[in-house]
């Protein structure tokens, strides 16, 4: 038997692709954290809650929920080399959260290629001397459009009175929109009245997103050996487009402005709990914390990588890039503020009326704006694909891992089993490109973020550190490290970030409210379908619970599970050898005789 298995443990290791340096790591788990996110949501956040002052909660948060639990699932996936599912033979009761964890990136990753299809239009739209969006007159502008700065008509057939955008002491309430909203609206999305009608499929949109999971299933065609090649460029490249954008940002006229209001500090606003709330759930996003995409990538680690350090460069880049990319924002919203004659706080937006209203916008303004629209939209698409491509990975490795004797047989397999999934993820992407799909996407954007991540995390960091318990897990980090982690992270994974993350759960049930979109209130069906996209990935964890108490037979079943497996331990015979993990040691023994795994017998 001893024979089988270690002829098992040699296939899988021959199986298994590990990275092709400590470098390529590094850079997919920065391109994984460093996402659209850092562009459109971290700035805007940073401005609501407070400017500056908004650094102190997202540094704390860090600091104690962030950076900790980061560290935790890179020790978690590279001990065990194996994905978010698998892994959790350490206590196979709780596999369901490797089960949430794979829902949660398939959710986000479904609805993100949607938006990388967006960007996909724009970047082919601005490829021409006059940016369709600059002006209106064309067949999908209405009587209000009214570009920036005039107030004379642009269509010929329009002879309705508009007012300027500039300062004006007309106080005749006229409702205006700018060209650039309604590209977007009415002829990118044209966009229906609501969830409930469709509008039927953009074969523009839906060819966008044929062709982003097409480059996806090309990068990922052998997954991490051709993945950590390709981050080099998506991941790199964007910030070096971000600093040509700030020096050309800070050069506009009135950019000063902008950074003035998304730094200026108002200490008042951190006695807002919402504010602490939006801290902590955007760390969440931003590391992809939960996603299950750490485990995955770091399974694919040296068994003795330094993944301590790896973690803080990562965190701190993260951070790093956020508040950069927000200047680079908020300068041109302070350009177009300038233009305009509003204050920076009219302009302001978050989410993709940023990414596809505002700062488009802004750039029809500038000399040269092809050439600017073209870096920016290319920045946006690397950006995309750089997390894209990561949790793609997790969901595919996720699935090999689960069923090695099936598909990971031969190359073929594998490359099938991959087309097959990028497949069905475009099959299910479709319904957001109709005319009322940025309804359902918007709604799954909403859903998925906030409990899932922090219920998931929230089980994970238990199961750990309470139920496996934190002097294993300590044992184990010894083991491939040198060292045990320090009394900061034993408080942290143990008792300040379970605490925190059950605050701001309790937080954001009080404040619930039915979810409106832009002045939409969502049917009933659609908040029952949000309802149900958060709680799928929760409903997992006590789901498979109660499978293995019915099919395993009761509460004996239930504590037997709870324990690690025998298998449980470092993924290469090399790596158990002299540890108490090794097959020819004294504790390999004492399991023979009938414990449970020698490792845990305490």
């Amino acid at each position: 038997m001893g024979r089988l298995d270690s002829k098992i443990d040699s296939l899988e290791d021959n199986k298994r692709r590990t990275w092709g340096g400590r470098l390529e790591f590094i850079i997919t788990c920065v391109g994984c954290a460093v996402g659209l996110g850092s562009v459109w949501r971290f700035p805007y956040l940073c401005y609501r809650n407070g400017g500056g002052a908004f650094l102190i909660p997202y540094c704390v948060s860090s600091f104690l929920v962030g950076l900790p639990l980061f560290f935790m699932e890179l020790c978690f996936g590279q001990f065990a080399s194996l994905g978010p599912i698998t892994i959790w033979k350490i206590s196979p009761l709780f596999k369901g959260i490797g089960y949430g964890m794979m829902m949660i990136s398939l959710f986000i990753g479904l609805y993100y290629n949607v938006i990388i299809a967006y960007i996909f239009h724009y970047l082919f739209a601005s490829m021409t001397a006059n940016l369709p969006w600059s002006a209106c007159g064309n067949t999908w502008n209405t009587d209000a459009c009214l570009v920036v700065g005039e107030g004379t008509q642009t269509n010929a057939t329009n002879f309705t009175s508009r007012t300027t955008l500039l300062n004006t002491t007309d106080t005749t309430e006229v409702i205006a929109t700018s060209p650039s909203e309604e590209y977007f609206y009415r002829n990118v999305l044209e966009m229906t009245d609501g969830i409930e009608n469709s509008g039927g499929l953009k074969w523009d949109l839906s060819l966008c997103l044929l062709l982003a999971w097409l480059i996806v299933f090309l990068v990922l065609i052998k997954g991490i050996k051709s993945l950590g090649k390709a981050v080099y460029f998506t991941a790199i490249f964007p910030h070096v487009i971000l600093a040509i954008l700030l020096v050309r940002g800070v050069l506009l006229e009135g950019s000063a402005e902008g950074i003035k209001y998304y730094l200026t500090p108002d200490f008042t606003r951190l006695l807002d709990s919402k504010v602490w709330s939006d801290a902590v759930v955007q760390n969440f996003y931003s590391l992809s914390v939960s996603f299950g995409g750490l485990i995955a990538m770091s399974s694919y680690n040296k068994f003795h990588n330094n993944c301590f350090r790896d973690a803080l460069i990562c965190s701190l880049m993260n951070c790093g890039t956020s508040v950069y990319a927000g200047l680079v924002i908020f300068s041109v919203l302070g350009y177009m503020a300038h233009i305009s004659g509003k204050d920076v706080a009219d302009v302001a937006s978050q989410g993709p009326g940023l990414a596809f209203i505002v700062y488009p916008e802004a750039i029809s303004q500038m000399p040269l704006p092809t050439l600017w629209a073209i870096l920016f939209f290319s920045m946006m698409l690397l950006l995309g694909f750089s997390a894209q491509f990561s949790m793609a990975e997790t969901v595919l490795s996720s699935i090999m891992d689960e069923y090695p004797h099936i598909l990971r047989v031969s190359k073929w397999r594998e490359t099938i089993m991959r087309g097959v999934v990028c497949g069905v993820c475009f099959l299910l992407g479709l319904p957001m490109c109709a005319r009322g799909g940025h309804y359902l996407l918007d709604l799954m954007d909403h859903s998925v973020g906030g409990f899932p991540l922090l219920f998931v995390s929230l089980f994970e960091c238990i199961v750990l550190q309470w139920v496996y318990g934190w002097s294993r897990f300590s044992e184990d980090v010894k083991i491939m490290l040198g060292k045990k982690p320090g009394i900061y992270f034993r408080v942290t994974w143990c008792c300040l970030s379970p605490l925190l993350m059950l605050a701001v759960i309790v937080f954001k049930f009080i404040q619930l409210k039915p979810y409106v979109y832009h002045g939409y209130t969502f049917p009933v069906w659609a908040q029952v379908l949000g309802w149900l996209i958060q709680l799928t990935p929760v409903a997992l964890i006590p789901a498979w619970i109660l499978r293995r108490y019915c099919y395993d037979g009761g509460l004996k079943a239930l504590k037997r599970a709870g324990s690690p497996q025998a298998d449980w331990g470092p993924a290469r015979a090399e790596d158990r050898a002299g540890t108490i993990y090794d097959a020819d040691s004294k504790a390999k023994t004492l399991h023979d005789n009938g414990t449970s795994n020698p490792a845990f017998d305490q």
